[in-house]
């Protein structure tokens, strides 16, 4: 079985992501930092290092929390 992805909570839909950021002077253990777009869907995932970046407040944080609106 597949790990889930490593989720990070923004407020900002611009993020950068260098797969290394919480490793204490782990820039050599991470990938080249690349900066991601959160579109509509309310996260991005980044193409290196699999690390979801959600929005806060947008559609895909409600649905993390499990607090889906009822039809």
């Amino acid at each position: 079985m597949i790990a889930p992805p490593e989720t990070t909570r923004v407020t900002s839909p611009r993020v950068a992501c260098d797969g290394a950021s919480q490793i204490p002077g782990g820039a050599a253990l991470g990938h080249p930092r690349v900066w991601l777009e959160i579109d509509e869907k309310g996260y991005v995932d980044c193409g290196y290092c699999d690390r979801r970046f959600i929005l806060v407040g947008g559609p895909a944080d409600v649905a993390a929390d499990g607090d889906a609106k009822a039809a």
